[in-house]
Parts: structure tokens; C-alpha cells; sequence
């Protein structure tokens, strides 16, 4: 373009100059919205600091910088970009400052602006020359240039520029400016004596304009701009009330005229990061008092809002050295008169327990950027003005806070005011966080049992954390979101993500506050203090009973976690002192009777005193040490807490759905009887509280499914096991199996919730949120998992094991298939494929006894989830070698098995038996007749009966069903252990009694409506049942089938071959592979029968159970005293091929079969009490083994035995051939006779054989005939 002249630019901007002049519109002193100068327009969505406050930082020098000389840049208060006193909170002032256009027609004087023809305009004073056409296209307004770089501002032009900021003219009046009628006598009378420099001059404008604004209100001096003495008009919403305060002291200028009132604002009104286009101003929802404190407020804070305009249109001209110094004394004079305003000095005095004029204005974000940045600095160094001013405005930011909810955006401002105030550094000073911790009210003492609610209640900071979206701690919540006539998926999809974009803000602010106040070497201390009393205070939110009136609420304490997982981040675990929770200033109090991992308290107070001894070389504890242990009691006091709650919840909400079911069902029976109304109240109660609960539930889907805060837990929780490992093996990574068995001391004494917590938190993420469980701490959980389950004996609960098992079920794919691969890292891990069956397998038996009263009970849900994991990893290569391993020579697997056989007969057994009971009630229920004539109560009593069953049979029948599953894959693999003959015997037992009871004459009392609601699934079960008998089919099985006298019958087993080939359970090949083994067994029986004939002449004092065996009542444990009754021992089924000691082996691996029964009989051998013992060794002394006793002997003991039937009868002596085949020992506890030669005892699982010999020794008390 070409270049203009001078001439040409003056005589154009003197053509504009005069037509801004005519057409300068007649408007207020603020308007809605800042108008831009021409060229491209400022996004009003989000607009940045500059853009919206009229400031270019970069452009600035320290002098002209919002916070002064200390050059120390804080960002925007606002980070909606809300400008000046757009929202301001007074009704005249509905606009944030004049625009560019308008600005020009401020006549500063008349007279001079004739004057100064040719100069240029009053926005800057001097011609700008080298402003190239695309910036003078971009920034031209009426009278906008900016100055060429050498030229310097005059006197006059810098007297300009100060009547323009504050609006005034001390030589002519006008509608728009302030006539300083005073400063206008002193410039008529002497002009160069008024000011001595332009400090001295703003000081005197601004002291006489507010002195002006105290007199009456009919010489207001701002009604000559507008009518600013009116408050805001508050957008009134009748169902949103903030009350900001109560009231205020006789006298005084009270802070609010009346209630102000929070708009409902949308959801997806959060996901603008603070665009103004969704509200017309955050001041809407805010009112104040009209007072002439406020009048003074609104032009100073507008004053020093114009300094940064007048920087943003020329950042050039303000970068001069005296233009900048100028613009500084106006910020700082306009600073100090607001301070003076605060404290009342041109009113009337105020106290800080009055309410601050400023805190609205803070919350409705409209104040100048740098405004209160640069109030601290001003104040902070003077002690007492700093307190008189902020004391107030934090009391008000917090009672703000209290009364804000989530139901509206609202709730961020007062975190991001405070936020803001605390970030306010000088040097290494915060003011601000130290005048918050010197609060009365930072930490107050407990007053009552209930100190987590009170330290929630009465802190300072407990206000601003308090924020959640749980019903029970805001019912606005709820009733905003979650009150519609229907609760989609959908629907509660969106609102749960918005709700958590709520709660990620305010948390993110609640961040800022804690970490500067952290950050502050002088209130450090104080910051630690208050972490360690709300976890101290709150130790009963662990409990599984919790009065919530005496502890924090739950979104209390997320808000509370969350910032010290921020905290936490960066902590690396070299910095960490394990033994920190042992040190002597440790901050944290654990309770006396804390559980510990393996170690009892007088361990536990023997190793301290062993470790620190009577004067501790301990070092102080570091702030990464500290942060990490209370991050970790924070989690245990605030996440899981509230995981139980949810859980219980959902149990609640299924529960209410089943009542309300049976309630309808039943309708037909109740409606006509007396106690219809009752059933008709007690439906409509159910319904009204089961939708309360799923509002609630919703809620708590908002605030405890946050994926984002749930993966954090989950790496916290990653660092904690990473330190756990530490302790377990100083090698790890690089751990090997097993472990060193002497648990390490530090390990064994800490708190058993360490493990605990890792296991609960895994098992509700893995239900709830399995998308969380791949993060890159998922290596370290999967060890960890295997370690443990590999290495028991580190834990002392066996529960806590359960635990570990159980999280390793629900990761199962069978179970979550989303959890697949985190499955198949455990199963593949290296440390796993050679000790986790087998340390699995012997976790199955040893829960037979966990020491609690439930334990009976306990163990077949521990039971399910073991096999369920082993059918999982029997399909995996690298574990199948390890299973057959430990089928062959493994020393857990003869009592695994007994398990199995005795857990399938108990479950099976019982819930066959509840299926029948079930059978008859409901025969009677179809016979209305019989069933009518039935008297109410009784009625009652059979429909309770009934649905107790029904649970029964669901819980046992499941359980049943896996156990059979467990038999049927181990018997298709391997053959050979249960063909042994302490299992081979018990296991054809329990087959032929499952078989009768399905097949046998009472069987149709199995017959049920909808089986399939109770998982019976008779054909499938029978199926299996008969599998295992094929798998199992060789002689040795067949005669133990056979040998069951029980229930086994010829009928029986034919009866099965029928329905299989009635109802097509097998193919026709399998019906004939069961037909053979059933024509063996038969066989079989008759060979036992012609036996049973046989040895029917055996003496009285060889007859055991079946064969009328003599035992003594009792026996007792050589080694352990323990007297076992004879009706307490397990038979050996009386064959005389069972090896000597089966019975007793069986005994000693199965497992009491009652709750009440006695404890385990213990191992070692056995033998009678002294009576009996003195009567078996006569009678041992009496019949002797040597085959040479003389003839009369053999004679006389021929003449006591009963006569042998002819069929026993042989060559020679017969009685004497028969007699020498029996046997009693008293240490079988199996009784019955046998025969042949000694051999040796089965093995125990320890490796010794049953009664403590060597293998192939006979103890003394077996005497051979």
C-alpha cells in the first residue's frame, strides 16, 4: 500500500474524531459486552487472558505487570475469560468499560481537544509511523493508533490519558465524566502547584471522587455516568438458593440485600471450558447490597480494568518507560483505595467477622485480571490490613462453598477463588497460605465421638472438600439428574460422565489449594497435620459396621483421595520407608488391635523394641514417605468403604426386586385376606424404596465408576505391591519361589488391610470395572498374586488367602470373560506353573479347618472357586505336567481327593434332600383343596420352609455340580490314584448312593417345577456320574463297587441303563461299556457272597463291624491322648483285601462331617485305653503266631471257636488254616479283619506312613494269628 503523509493521517483520524463525536450513542457506564475493535472478532466461548482483559502480558514491562515490580506472572483469575465488570454485581454497572468508539467521545476537556488540533487522538496521544496496513486494518477503530516507537508522551498527553481512565474533568462537565469541582478551583488558582507528580495527582482524583461518592445520594458522583447504586437484578430461580450470608453487624453496610439465586445450568454446560455464551453472566446469580461501599468497588475495580485496555490497544506506546511507570501508579492507587474501602476507612470501620464486599465479585469471576494478585501484594507485608481484608473474604468463599452443590457449575468458584488467592506467591511466601493455616477453625480439636464429621463440619478446608454426588451427602443431586420418570442406560451413561467432569474440575482445584499450601515451607507442617487428623479421625470407616453420623462422608473422603493420589504421582519407592508405620513420629495411629499380616502384638512390640531399642537411631521421616503411607490408610478409609456400600447397595436393590416379585406372584392368595391391605402397603413401600435405591445407585455409578479415578487407585495400589515385594525378596524383580521360609519380620508386622485391601479393590474392579484392570501396573498385581498364593505360610488368615483365590476366580474367563488376558498372565506367569496346583491343592484341604465357627460352611464357596481355577488350568500345557506330578507322587493329593468325595456326598446329599422337600410342597400347593383347609400359620410356615429350600438347593447345587465337574476332567486324565485303596472304596461308595437317590425307587421326589430355577439338571448329572464309572472301569474299581453293600443293587444299576437309554444320555456303545462293568460287578458280588460263607466260622474276638468284630469302645492316640469313641471311626468295609491302615488314612484325611462335630482327630498311630488295651494284649499273649504250638493248645482253642461251616472245612486241621488269615491290629482304626502277610502302611501326605512308622514296620500293638 502506499505510504501516507503526516498531513494525510492527521486530517483522517481529526474526520473520524469529529463524526465520534456526533454519533456517540448515550449508554451506561458498563455494558453486556465489551465491543472489539474492528477485524477479526474474539471467540466469546473461551477467550484467553489478553484477549478478554484488555492485557498483553508479553508486551509488559515489570512495572506495568498486574502484581507490580516482582515481575512474577499469575494466569488469569478467570479462566472463562468473564473480562471486567461484565457480571459485575451492581445493576448500573451492566457493562464492562466503554468501547473504543465510545471512548473517543469522553470529553477530558473540550477546550483542549480544540486545542490540540494537531496532535492525535485522546487513546494515545502521539501518531503511530510504523504500523503496517494489515495491523492498522486489524486494530482501526475510530481513533485507534498507536505511537511511532521515537516519539515520548507529553504532559498534556499522559494528563489525557489519566482523565480517560478514571473518567473525570476537572474543566468542563459532561454526562460521561466525573466533574472534580475541587481539583478544578486548585488548577484555575494555581495549575503548577496542584500536583507534584502524576502519583500525587491520581491520588488526589481518586480521594476526591470517593469522597464525593459518601455524601448524599443526590450528589452521587456517578449519576453523572449512571445509575450505579442499584444492585444486580438476579435471575431468580425459585428452586436454587445460595445464601451467601446472614446478615451483618448493626451499623454496618451489610454485605448481601437478600438471597442469591444459582440458575439450573445443563450438563453439557460444563464441557465448555468456561465460555460465557451459555449464561448471560455469571452475576445473574448474585446479589448485594446497595451501599456506597459498593459504588466505590464498582469504578475502582472498572479504573483498573481500563489500565490493561489501554495496554492491549498500545502495547507500544504503554512499554515506554514513563507510560508504563504511570500505568503502574494507577493500578497501585486504585489497589490501595480499594483496600481502604474494604477495611471501612471512608466509611465506617469493619471487622473481619463482617462479610467481604469482594467476594461476590470473586465468585461471579468478573474481577480484572491480576486484581487480587496485586491486593495481596499491596497488603500482605502489613499483618494486620492483611488479615482485616482476607479473613472476611476466605469466611465468605468458604460459607459459599458449603452452601454450593453440585446440582449446577456453580460449586467450581469458590474453589477456583481460593485456588487463585493461595497460588499468590512472593518470593517463597504464599500470604495467603499461611494466614489460612493460622485460621482458628484450620484444625479444630474433637468435641465428640463423631470426629471425622466434625473435622468435615468445622475445618476450614472441610467445606470446600465436601462436594459429591452420592445421595446421602447431597440430595440435590439426585433430585436434579436422577428424579425423571425413567432411568435409561443411556441416559445415565451421559449424566455419569458429565457429573465426573464436575467432580475432576472441583478436585483439580482442591489440588491447587493443598499443594500450595504444601509448596509453603511455613505451613508444611500445618498441611501434614490436617492429612494425618482426617485419616486418624475417620479409622471407623473401616469397620464393617459404621455410624456415618461420626465419620466424614464418602464423597468427603474421594475428594480427599483424589488429591492425595495427585500428591503421590511422582513418589518413587526408593524414597520410601517401609517401616515408616512403626516409626516412633509416625503421624498415623493404628488401633491396638489392628490385624497383622503374621505376627501377634507381642511380636510385633517385641521386634520394635528390638529394632529402635531404648534410644531409636531413627531418622526424621521424609515428606515422600509420609504422603505415600497416608495415601495408602486414605484408600483404605475412603475407596473401599464405599465399594462395600456399593456392593451392599446392589445386594439391597436385588433383594427389594425379589420381594416385589414374590409380593405379585402371590397376589392370588392374599388379595381376599385379612391382611391384604398390609401385603397391598408393604408392595407400594418396596417399589417407592427400590426406586430410590436405583437413583442412588446412579449416583454412586457418577462418583465410584470413574474409570480416570479408579485407574489411579489401581497404580497406587501397583506401588504399594511393588513395595510388598520389596519387603518379600530384595532381588525383585528377579523373585524366586519359593520364598525364604522365615517370613520377613517387617512383612509379618504390618497391618493385614496392606493385602487386604489389594484383594478387595481388585475383586470390585474385576465385577464392576474390568476395563481398569490393564494398566502398566497389571505385571506387578499378577506377581504379586502369585507369590502369595505360592508362599501361604506368609499369611496368617486363611481368609485372606480366600481372598487372593477369589480374585483369581472372578478373573477367570468361565467367570468374566473380560478378564481374560489378565488370567492368562497368572496361569502363564513363570513363577506359576510349578507351585501354584499344588500350592492350590493344599490350600483345598487345609480350609477344612480356619479356626472361625462358620468354617463348616466357609469352605465349600472356597472349595468352588479352587475348582473352578484348576478346570481352567488343566487346560493349560505348562500346568498339566504339574497336575500329573502331583496325581503320582504328590503328598496333598490323597487328601485333595478325600475332600472332593466328602464335600460331592455332603452337597449332593443336601441338596437332593431340599429338592425333595421342595417336591412335597409344592404337591400340596397343587391340591388347592387340601391346601385351603390348611390353618394361615401353617401355610406360612410351609411357604417359608419352601423358600429357604430353594436357596438351599440353588447354593449346594451349584456347588455340588462343580465338584462333579472336578471329579469327571480328573478321571478322564488320570485313572490310577483313585484306584488306590484308601480312595478307591469311599469314591465307588459315593457314586452308587448318588445314583440311587437319582435313580432309584424314590427318585420321582426329585421331580420339581422349573428345575432349571435350582440348576438341577438330573440327565447332565447323570451323564457324569456314569462317565466316571466308564473312566474308572477295571477290575480293582468294579470290586470296589461291588464291595458297597450300601447301595448298590443288580436293580439299581439295571434301572440306569434304562433311563440312559430312555431319556438318549449316552450312545448306545457307552450303555453297553456300562451294562459290562455292571455284569463284572455282579460277578463280583457273588464271589463275596460265597466269601461271606466261608469265613462265617471266624472266632467272636475277630468279628469287626460287619462281621461282629469285638473292638474296645475307644482308642487313643499313642502321641497325641486323644480319645476317638469306636462309633467315631470310619469302617473299612469289612473286605479283607484292604491293606492295614486304609481306614485309618481315610479317617484321618476326611473331614468331620458336622459343624458341631469335635476337632480333627490328630495323626500319629493308635491303640485302646489301658482297660482295653490290658484285655487286647491277653488275648494276643493267649493265641499265638508260632506254627509250632503243641497239638493240646491247638486243640483246646478248636473247642472254643465256633463250628466251620463244611464249606470252610480242609485237609488236615481247617479251624487252625482259617484262623491263621486274621488278624487284629489295634492301630487300624478300620477294625475289620484281615489277612494275608504284613505289609507296609500307606504313606502319610507328610511322607511318614499313618502311625508314625517306617514304611513296611508293623507297630507293636498288631499281633498275627
Amino acid at each position: 500500500m502506499e505510504e501516507l503523509s503526516a498531513d494525510e493521517i492527521r486530517r483522517r483520524r481529526l474526520a473520524r474524531l469529529a463524526g465520534g463525536q456526533t454519533s456517540q450513542p448515550t449508554t451506561p457506564l458498563t455494558s453486556p459486552q465489551r465491543e472489539n475493535p474492528l477485524g477479526p472478532p474474539i471467540a466469546a466461548s473461551a477467550p484467553g487472558p489478553s484477549q478478554s482483559l484488555g492485557l498483553n502480558v508479553h508486551n509488559m514491562t515489570p512495572a506495568t505487570s498486574p502484581i507490580g515490580a516482582s515481575g512474577v506472572a499469575h494466569r488469569s483469575q478467570s479462566s472463562e475469560g468473564v473480562s471486567s465488570l461484565s457480571s459485575s454485581p451492581s445493576n448500573s454497572l451492566e457493562t464492562q468499560s466503554q468501547s473504543l468508539s465510545r471512548s473517543q467521545s469522553m470529553d477530558i476537556d473540550g477546550v483542549s481537544c480544540e486545542k490540540s488540533m494537531s496532535q492525535v487522538d485522546v487513546d494515545s496521544g502521539i501518531e503511530n509511523m510504523e504500523v503496517d496496513e494489515n495491523d492498522r486494518r486489524e486494530k482501526r477503530s475510530v481513533s485507534d493508533k498507536e505511537p511511532s516507537s521515537g516519539s515520548e508522551v507529553s504532559e498534556e498527553q499522559a494528563l489525557q490519558l489519566v482523565c480517560k481512565i478514571f473518567r473525570v474533568s476537572w474543566k468542563d462537565r459532561d454526562r460521561d465524566v466525573i466533574f472534580l469541582s475541587s481539583l478544578s478551583a486548585q488548577f484555575k488558582q494555581n495549575p503548577k502547584e496542584v500536583f507534584s507528580d502524576f502519583k500525587d495527582l491520581i491520588g488526589q482524583i481518586l480521594m476526591e471522587v470517593l469522597m464525593m461518592s459518601t455524601q448524599t445520594r443526590d450528589e452521587n458522583p456517578f449519576a453523572s455516568l449512571t445509575a450505579t447504586s442499584q444492585p444486580i437484578a438476579a435471575a431468580r430461580s425459585p428452586d436454587r438458593n445460595l445464601l451467601l450470608t446472614t446478615g451483618s453487624n448493626p451499623g454496618a453496610s451489610p454485605m448481601f440485600c437478600g438471597v442469591g439465586s444459582f440458575g439450573a445450568s445443563s450438563l453439557s454446560s460444563l464441557g465448555a471450558s468456561g465460555g460465557t455464551g451459555t449464561w448471560d453472566s455469571y452475576s445473574d446469580h448474585f446479589t448485594i447490597e446497595t451501599c456506597k461501599e459498593t459504588d466505590m468497588l464498582n469504578y475502582l475495580i472498572e479504573c483498573f480494568d481500563r489500565v490493561g485496555i489501554e495496554e492491549k490497544k498500545a502495547p507500544k506506546m504503554c512499554s515506554q518507560p514513563a507510560v508504563s511507570q504511570l500505568l503502574s501508579n494507577i493500578r497501585s492507587q486504585c489497589i490501595s483505595h480499594t483496600a481502604l474501602v474494604l477495611q471501612g476507612s471512608l466509611t465506617q470501620p469493619r471487622s473481619v467477622l463482617q462479610p467481604s464486599f469482594l467476594v461476590p465479585y470473586m465468585l461471579c469471576r468478573n474481577l480484572p485480571y491480576g486484581f487480587m494478585q496485586e491486593l495481596v501484594r499491596t497488603t500482605h507485608q502489613d499483618e494486620e490490613v492483611f488479615k482485616q481484608i482476607f479473613i472476611p473474604i476466605l469466611q465468605g468463599l468458604a460459607l459459599a462453598a458449603k452452601e454450593c452443590s453440585l446440582d449446577s457449575d456453580y460449586f467450581k468458584y469458590p474453589l477456583m477463588a481460593l485456588g487463585e488467592l493461595c497460588e499468590t506467591k512472593f518470593g517463597k511466601t504464599h500470604p495467603v497460605c499461611n494466614l489460612v493455616a493460622s485460621l482458628p477453625l484450620w484444625l479444630p480439636k474433637s468435641l465428640s465421638p463423631g470426629s471425622g464429621r466434625e473435622l468435615q463440619r468445622l475445618s476450614y478446608l472441610g467445606a470446600f472438600f465436601s462436594f459429591s454426588v452420592f445421595a446421602e451427602d447431597d440430595a440435590k443431586v439426585v433430585e436434579k439428574y436422577f428424579s425423571g420418570p425413567a432411568i435409561t442406560l443411556e441416559n445415565t451413561r451421559v449424566v455419569s460422565q458429565s457429573l465426573q467432569h464436575y467432580l475432576e474440575l472441583g478436585r483439580q482445584e482442591l489440588f491447587k489449594i493443598l499443594h500450595s499450601i504444601l509448596l509453603n515451607g511455613e505451613t508444611r507442617e500445618a498441611a501434614l497435620g490436617y492429612m494425618a487428623a482426617v485419616v486418624n479421625a475417620n479409622m471407623k470407616k473401616a469397620q464393617m459396621q459404621t455410624d456415618d453420623r461420626l465419620v466424614s462422608t464418602d464423597g468427603f473422603m474421594l475428594n480427599f483421595l483424589w488429591v492425595l493420589q495427585q500428591l503421590s504421582t511422582k513418589i518413587k519407592l526408593e524414597t520410601v520407608d517401609p517401616t515408616y508405620i512403626f516409626h516412633p513420629r509416625c503421624r498415623i495411629t493404628l488401633p491396638n488391635d489392628e490385624t497383622r499380616v503374621n505376627a501377634t502384638m507381642e511380636d510385633v512390640n517385641d521386634w520394635l523394641a528390638e529394632l529402635y531399642g531404648d534410644q531409636p537411631p531413627f531418622s526424621e521421616p521424609k515428606f515422600p514417605t509420609e504422603c505415600f503411607f497416608l495415601t495408602l490408610h486414605a484408600h483404605h478409609l475412603s475407596i473401599l468403604p464405599s465399594c462395600r456400600r456399593y456392593i451392599r447397595r446392589l445386594r439391597a436393590i436385588r433383594e427389594l426386586n425379589r420381594t416385589v416379585e414374590d409380593l405379585k406372584n402371590n397376589e392370588s392368595q392374599w388379595k381376599d385376606s385379612p391382611l391384604a391391605t398390609r401385603h397391598r402397603e408393604m408392595l407400594k413401600r418396596c417399589k417407592t424404596q427400590l426406586k430410590k435405591l436405583v437413583r442412588y445407585k446412579a449416583c454412586a455409578d457418577a462418583g465410584l465408576l470413574d474409570e480416570s479415578f479408579l485407574r489411579r487407585c489401581l497404580n497406587f495400589y501397583g506401588l504399594l505391591i511393588q513395595l510388598l515385594l520389596r519387603i518379600l525378596d530384595p532381588a525383585y524383580p528377579d523373585i524366586t519361589l519359593p520364598l525364604n521360609p522365615d517370613v520377613p519380620k517387617v512383612f509379618a508386622a504390618l497391618p493385614e488391610f496392606y493385602v487386604e485391601d489389594v484383594a478387595e479393590f481388585l475383586f470390585f474392579i474385576v465385577q464392576y470395572s474390568p476395563q481398569v484392570l490393564y494398566e502398566p501396573c497389571t505385571q506387578d498385581i499378577v506377581m504379586f498374586l502369585v507369590v502369595m498364593l505360592c508362599n501361604q505360610n506368609y499369611i496368617r488368615n486363611p481368609y485372606l488367602v480366600a481372598k487372593l483365590v477369589e480374585v483369581m476366580f472372578m478373573t477367570n474367563p468361565a467367570v468374566q470373560p473380560r478378564t481374560q488376558k489378565f488370567f492368562e498372565m497368572i496361569e502363564n506367569h513363570p513363577l506359576s506353573t510349578k507351585l501354584l496346583v499344588p500350592s492350590l491343592m493344599k490350600f483345598y484341604t487345609d480350609v477344612e479347618h480356619t479356626g472361625a465357627t462358620s468354617e463348616f460352611y466357609d469352605k465349600f464357596t472356597i472349595r468352588y472357586h479352587i475348582s473352578t481355577i484348576f478346570k481352567s488350568l488343566w487346560q493349560n500345557i505348562a500346568h498339566h505336567g504339574t497336575f500329573m506330578e502331583e496325581f503320582n507322587s504328590g503328598k496333598q493329593f490323597v487328601r485333595y481327593i478325600n475332600m472332593l468325595i466328602n464335600d460331592t456326598t455332603f452337597l449332593l446329599d443336601e441338596s437332593l434332600e431340599s429338592l425333595k422337600r421342595i417336591h412335597e410342597v409344592q404337591e400340596e400347593m397343587k391340591n388347592k383343596d387340601q391346601w385351603d383347609q390348611l390353618p394361615r400359620d401353617q401355610q406360612q410356615a410351609r411357604q417359608s420352609q419352601l423358600a429357604q429350600d430353594e436357596r438351599v438347593s440353588r447354593s449346594y447345587l451349584a456347588l455340588a455340580t462343580e465338584t462333579v465337574d472336578m471329579f469327571h476332567i480328573l478321571t478322564k486324565q488320570v485313572q490310577k490314584p483313585f484306584l488306590r485303596p484308601e480312595l478307591g472304596p469311599r469314591l465307588a461308595a459315593m457314586l452308587n448312593f448318588n445314583l440311587q437317590q437319582l435313580c432309584g425307587p424314590k427318585c420321582r421326589d426329585l421331580k420339581v417345577e422349573n428345575p432349571e430355577k435350582y440348576g438341577f439338571e438330573p440327565k447332565k448329572l447323570l451323564d457324569q456320574l456314569t462317565d466316571i464309572y466308564l473312566q474308572l472301569d477295571c477290575a480293582r474299581f468294579a470290586k470296589a463297587i461291588a464291595d458297597d453293600q450300601r447301595s448298590y443293587s443288580k436293580e439299581l444299576f439295571e434301572e440306569v441303563i434304562s433311563k440312559m437309554r430312555k431319556a438318549g444320555i449316552k450312545s448306545t456303545i457307552a450303555i453297553e461299556k456300562f451294562k459290562l462293568l455292571a455284569e463284572k460287578v455282579e460277578e463280583i458280588v457273588a464271589k463275596n457272597a460265597r466269601a461271606e460263607i466261608d469265613y462265617s466260622d471266624a472266632p467272636d474276638e475277630f468279628r469287626g463291624k460287619r462281621t461282629a468284630l469285638s473292638l474296645p469302645n475307644s482308642l487313643i492316640g499313642v502321641t497325641s491322648k486323644h480319645v476317638t469313641q469306636k462309633d467315631r471311626i470310619l469302617p473299612s468295609d469289612g473286605h479283607p483285601d484292604d491293606r492295614p491302615g486304609a481306614a485309618a488314612l481315610r479317617h484321618h484325611h476326611g473331614p468331620l462331617h458336622h459343624p458341631a462335630a469335635p476337632a480333627q482327630l490328630p495323626y500319629g498311630p493308635l491303640q485302646p485305653p489301658d482297660a482295653d488295651r490290658e484285655h487286647a494284649g491277653t488275648s494276643a499273649r493267649t493265641e499265638r503266631t508260632d506254627s509250632r504250638l503243641d497239638e493240646r493248645e491247638t486243640e483246646q482253642r478248636s473247642l472254643n471257636r465256633p463250628p466251620c461251616p463244611p464249606s470252610a472245612r480242609g485237609q488236615g486241621q481247617p479251624g487252625k488254616q482259617k484262623q491263621r488269615r486274621w488278624r487284629i491290629c489295634c492301630s487300624d482304626v478300620g477294625g475289620p479283619a484281615q489277612r494275608e502277610t504284613p505289609r507296609a502302611h500307606p504313606e502319610r501326605p507328610d511322607g511318614g506312613d499313618l502311625q508314625g512308622h517306617g514304611g513296611g514296620e508293623e507297630p507293636e500293638s498288631c499281633t498275627y494269628i
